[in-house]
């Protein structure tokens, strides 16, 4: 059974910096592509980042310069260190494992005041 437990979320100021984690368990964690969305009310869900088993990213453009994904094997954890917050960027987070079936954590809340 597929498992992604996400954290980190929190309130921050616009400006400041956190830094999400998602845990994986049930996958074959080194070659699978993982990847952060984002789901901000009334809006449609939004791919932020995904990385790939051989460490390729890619970013929306809304977040380039700003946010940096990164994987750790060992720990079978994907990051997403996200700087230059801004109070746009505020949404629930999710964590996504692909593959045969799509996985999804269950979300983080992030929230950036002005």
């Amino acid at each position: 059974q597929v498992q992604l437990v996400e954290s980190g979320g929190g309130l921050v100021q616009a400006g400041g910096s956190l830094r999400l984690s998602c845990a994986a368990s049930g996958i074959i964690f080194s070659s699978a592509t993982m990847g952060w969305y984002r789901q901000a009310p009334g809006k449609e869900r939004e791919l932020v980042a995904f990385i790939t088993g051989a460490s390729n990213t890619n970013y929306a453009d809304s977040v380039k310069g700003r946010f940096t994904i990164s994987r750790d094997n060992a720990k079978r954890t994907v990051y997403l260190q996200m700087n230059s917050l801004k109070p746009e960027d505020t949404a629930v987070y999710y964590c996504k494992a692909w593959g045969p079936m799509d996985n999804w954590g269950q979300g983080t809340q992030v929230t950036v005041s002005s």
